[in-house]
């Protein structure tokens, strides 16, 4: 079993950056592709960015490619999502995903992350 928690998240205005990040406990972190989603109230959860095991791999979301940055530090069991250039539609609540053995086509798709951790609000005002 995995825990992920998150922080990180706030209120900014646009323009501003944010750093979130997610920290894993129960497993071995190295084995696991991790993922940031987000869900905005009334709209479903939405992929943003995933990396793989050893962090040799990144996807990004159209959204949000050139302003977000996905790294992980498997030393630490954490993975951070740097976040530049923030707009108001980037307001959401940010989760972490964790998955094993995913294939790449399926990075985007929540349904491949087992462990979810309990989101961390990003607010950005104009």
């Amino acid at each position: 079993q995995v825990q992920l928690v998150e922080s990180g998240g706030g209120s900014v205005q646009a323009g501003n950056s944010l750093r979130l990040s997610c920290t894993a406990s129960g497993g071995t972190f190295s084995s696991y592709a991790m993922a940031w989603f987000r869900q905005a109230p009334g709209k479903e959860r939405e992929f943003i960015s995933a990396i793989r095991e050893r962090g040799g791999t990144t996807i990004y979301a159209d959204s949000v490619k050139g302003r977000f940055t996905i790294s992980r530090d498997n030393a630490k069991n954490t993975v951070y999502l740097q976040m530049n250039g923030l707009t108001p539609e980037d307001t959401a609540v940010y989760y972490c995903g964790a998955g094993q053995r995913i294939i790449l086509s399926s990075l985007r798709r929540d349904s491949a992350y087992v462990y979810w951790g309990q989101g961390t609000q990003v607010t950005v005002s104009s």
